[in-house]
């Protein structure tokens, strides 16, 4: 064996075993950050459902442990659990006497992707509760004991009130939540009452925990987990967020105006009025489960200031992520509607602007979403018609000039700065642009990546059917194979078949204006269009829809203009002329022929 085998073997051999040790690493560091959930979790858990030492769960709920457990309170820790409801058109919301909490969010207009009813909360993970601390170093969560309840009383506009008194044992010492639901509005008032308890609670910051968990709604689970996130503001205005796929922790130091647990089209968000919470701890967690999307525990400060008597009103939104009723709330909440990031953030200004009042608009005139996407795409090619036309003036003019530069090409085969002098010289003498057709291609992107951002995202699309599409903001499967296909998936989308079709008939169709002589220029416009075939396969069929449309209008189009409005005579004679004119160097022209002829001189 010689001496490089040997360094081969050994430098394999380190890859193995630093292969090993990271891949340990990684598990470990799994583990620990599963063990982490778990805990958080296990600590979140009503405490009855919380892991307890062996033998704990036979000792009897005598006046002793009921003490230790729940301190003055401990008259609450048993009862008889009553439901009460509050509901509009839009929501109804059960609430229980035990922790004085909804139970049970359900939105009446709205249906999961398998036609059952839809409930934002439901299930003993999701609570509410402030956490009291106990004189023998326990804390109490409010969710664990029975409230008194109220009666659910209407008010005269429209909204329903109920509330639910925690008795700390002494007259006038209470804690008190109370709701009010609004009439035709996803809005819920919740008001925290202390009265009395200056001595209990200490000054300072009051835990408010608050668990959600988000169910299995739409038919694309891992498009729901990519959607699925936690979004905050701050204080100062500032908005950012995190995806449960990517981060489980997250520490708000500055105050916080609101937290909102979004789903793919839907969201709770709890929002403070008046004064904001002084800091948040947002832990998530995604179930190894097919009918959990993720789950969210957070921790928000509520700043107590001791009194007798205090208040810290709040709102809770259960609802949509409609962005007209998001952005009517005033509180940038429609934020958390993803219309572009990134480095085509920019394109959100493109879709508020833009898009969605087009799209509103449309929605008013027609119930029809095929129909309103199809007016759309012909709305949007009106407004780059201008600069599709110059477009198709500029590959004209390069057809029309395709023989010189075939005749260049072969004159200059081995010598390219020589034929790129002699290029930019025909270009000029025939007063042809050369980024002429590139321009427009690049003023029209934003308006393809903000429909790239807008279709998946909007909930009016939402079980929408359009032909064989039953529902146009998933992707449209007319065959499952049973299997996954790598790079491909487990379906057959016919929007994206179409898209991808068109999108190779137009490749075809300018094939002239490609350069023949590069293999990667020649065949890129055939090979992109199959690269994107797996990655828009699980696209909504809103959004392949949309591209198939507008590729479509574009061969139809450039057939009619460069066959009844683009004369290449009339081109070709006016090229002719211009090459007769005495030719203008611009400054840049001068430059570049100048940088030419430096490296042809230094070969």
């Amino acid at each position: 064996m010689d001496r490089n085998s040997v360094i081969g073997f050994v430098l394999l051999g380190a890859l193995l075993i630093g292969y090993i040790f990271w891949n340990q690493q990684s598990a470990n560091t799994a583990k620990l950050e599963k063990a982490r959930q778990d805990s958080i979790a296990n600590l979140n858990k009503p405490k009855e459902e919380q892991a307890k030492p062996a033998g704990d769960s036979t000792l009897a709920l005598d006046s002793t442990r009921l003490t230790n457990e729940y301190g003055t309170f401990a008259s609450a820790a048993t009862g008889t659990e009553q439901q009460q409801v509050l509901e509009n058109k839009l929501v109804k919301i059960t609430f229980s006497n035990k922790g004085g909490e909804p139970r049970t969010v359900q939105l009446l207009n709205f249906k999961t992707s398998e036609g059952k009813p839809l409930f934002l909360q439901q299930g003993s993970f999701n609570r509410t509760g402030l956490k009291i601390p106990l004189p023998n170093n326990q804390t109490l969560n409010t969710s664990d004991v029975y409230f008194t309840p109220g009666e659910v009383k209407k008010e005269a506009d429209g909204s329903q009130r109920i509330s639910y008194r925690l008795n700390n044992g002494q007259p006038g010492q209470y804690l008190e939540y109370t709701y009010s639901l609004k009439a035709d509005s996803y809005l819920v008032d919740y008001t925290i009452n202390i009265v009395g308890m200056q001595n209990v609670l200490p000054k300072g910051n009051i835990s408010l925990q608050w668990n959600a968990q988000a169910d299995r709604q739409e038919h694309n689970m891992q498009q729901e987990r990519l959607n699925n996130q936690v979004h905050y503001r701050f204080s100062d205005k500032e908005h950012d967020y995190f995806t449960l796929q990517h981060r489980s922790q997250e520490k708000l130091s500055k105050p916080v105006e609101w937290v909102s647990f979004k789903q793919q089209f839907f969201n709770i968000t709890l929002l403070a009025r008046k004064e904001n919470f002084a800091s948040a701890e947002i832990n998530t967690k995604i179930p190894e489960s097919g009918n959990i999307v993720g789950q969210e525990m957070t921790t928000l400060a509520i700043p107590y200031n001791g009194a007798a008597a205090y208040s810290f009103p709040m709102e809770i939104y259960y609802g949509p992520n409609h962005y007209k009723t998001l952005k009517a709330m005033d509180v940038q909440l429609e934020k958390i509607i993803p219309l572009g990031s990134g480095i085509f953030a920019f394109v959100k200004y493109v879709n508020k602007w833009i898009i969605i009042p087009v799209f509103n608009f449309l929605g008013s005139l027609t119930s029809n979403y095929g129909l309103i996407i199809l007016l759309l795409t012909i709305f949007i090619r009106l407004i780059i018609a201008p600069f599709t036309y110059q477009s198709y003036v500029s590959a004209a003019k390069m057809k029309v000039l395709k023989p010189e530069l075939d005749e260049l090409r072969a004159k200059y085969k081995d010598d390219q700065q020589a034929f790129g002098m002699e290029q930019m010289k025909l270009f000029r003498s025939a007063g042809v642009n050369p980024l002429g057709g590139c321009l427009p291609a690049l003023l029209q992107l934003p308006i393809l990546v903000a429909m790239y951002s807008f279709f998946p995202s909007s909930i009016e699309l939402r079980q929408e059917s359009f032909l064989w599409a039953k529902d146009l903001s998933t992707y449209d499967s007319i065959y499952n194979f049973g299997f996954t296909i790598p790079l491909y998936g487990d379906h057959i989308s016919l929007f994206t078949i179409l898209m991808t079709i068109t999108s190779l008939i137009l490749a075809f169709y300018n094939r002239g204006m490609a350069d023949q002589s590069n293999p990667v220029m020649k065949y890129m416009p055939y090979v992109f269009p199959v690269m994107l075939l797996g990655i828009f396969n699980s696209m909504a069929a809103a959004l392949t829809y949309y591209y198939f449309l507008s590729n479509v209008i574009s061969i139809v189009l450039q057939w009619a203009i460069q066959k009844f409005v683009i004369n290449h005579e009339k081109i070709h004679a006016k090229i002719q002329a211009n090459k007769a004119k005495p030719a203008s160097k611009s400054k840049w022209a001068e430059r570049l022929e100048e940088m030419q002829k430096r490296q042809q001189d230094m070969q």
